[in-house]
């Protein structure tokens, strides 16, 4: 699921590589293949949730596990990648390191409720929740950061909030969990968006702020008899995976979008809330006829805003150039220069 983006132009450096240094052509397959194994991974997460809660782990005893091992995982992508020096850098600005904090946040409170979700018989509304999340981002972009919406992106807003509506018809109120998927990913997107610190440094920070609360907890219920970690092999195992689970497809989408053109993201990111859908609608769960018609509104604000994206880059191509998407947590493109933190040189009205 990508952070919304700040439309290039004005002032600003545009994030994008002439025709002539464009990615080999196996290198363009690779980032496809990463591209599309990354939301595979994040369309498939809910089985490996469900499979946790087979073994006797509810969505708190899950999380604390997935902050313990993820922080593992995210060290060994920060030194791999040679960013130890960016995580000291981190240590010494308290202002970025609040602002992480805040994001850290976030994402616990989207991977908690999602955890819940997935568990608890609600897997189309997280399936929802992220069919909206692109469509929310554009909005939210346009709101902050004064980005122009085309007639594409204003029709898809448009479809978005009448299936939101539809679905709150169906089932009597609000799409609650949709919508706190949602807004906690954007608000998520939209602080690692003015942050300058690359994807694998403010993963690894917001991992480390969390693995200190979900560590405690693990001890907790563990010394209390309440944990599952070591009740049987196979417990042991799935709640060990929690870790790659988190930190695995987000190495992979780092490492595709920065390869791959805008149009292809567009398309993939549909792909992991599709695959939700199917497991919420093959497990069983609740879809009458209102609930299909929102989703098919979802659908088609999700279509017009991929079609968007691929005209946008033809029209980009016309002029020599490919558009490349950025790495979560990077306004540009690695070679492009970077936003100081919040609070420092606010981008210049448009």
């Amino acid at each position: 699921m990508t952070p919304p983006r700040r439309r290039c132009g004005g002032d600003r450096k545009v994030s994008s590589v002439s025709a002539s240094s464009a990615p080999p052509a196996s290198e363009a397959r690779a980032a496809l293949g990463a591209g599309v194994l990354c939301y595979l991974l994040w369309g498939f997460i809910p089985l490996v949730f469900q499979q946790m809660a087979h073994q006797g782990a509810d969505a708190w005893e899950i999380m604390g596990h997935r902050a313990v091992w993820a922080v593992l995982w995210s060290l060994a992508l920060v030194l791999l990648s040679r960013q130890w020096t960016q995580v000291v850098a981190v240590f010494r600005q308290p202002k970025v390191l609040g602002w992480l904090a805040l994001s850290a946040v976030l994402i616990a409170t989207n991977w908690t409720t999602y955890v819940m979700a997935v568990n608890n018989g609600r897997t189309l509304d997280a399936s929802l929740g992220y069919y909206l999340n692109p469509l929310l981002n554009m909005a939210a972009g346009a709101w902050l950061f004064r980005e122009r919406i085309d007639r594409f992106g204003a029709a898809a807003i448009v479809l978005a909030a009448l299936g939101v509506i539809l679905q709150a018809v169906a089932l009597g109120h609000a799409p609650w969990v949709s919508l706190l998927l949602a807004f906690s990913f954007a608000g998520y997107g939209i602080i690692r968006k003015r942050v300058s610190v690359d994807a694998q440094t403010g993963l690894f920070m917001e991992c480390l702020l969390l693995a200190l609360p979900g560590l405690a907890w693990v001890v907790f219920i563990e010394t209390t008899g309440q944990g599952h970690f070591t009740a049987s092999p196979a417990a042991t195992l799935w709640l060990l995976i929690a870790g790659p689970a988190t930190v695995i497809p987000l190495a992979l989408f780092a490492w595709a979008a920065r390869r791959m053109p805008l149009s292809s993201m567009g398309f993939l990111q549909f792909l992991a809330p599709t695959i939700v859908f199917v497991i919420g609608a093959l497990q069983g769960e609740a879809l009458g006829a209102l609930r299909i018609a929102s989703f098919a509104f979802i659908w088609g604000g999700a279509a017009v805003f991929a079609l968007g994206a691929v005209l946008k880059v033809r029209r980009a191509s016309a002029t020599a150039e490919t558009i490349v998407a950025p790495e979560p947590g990077l306004l540009d493109d690695p070679a492009e220069d970077r936003m100081d933190a919040i609070g420092e040189n606010p981008p210049p009205a448009r």
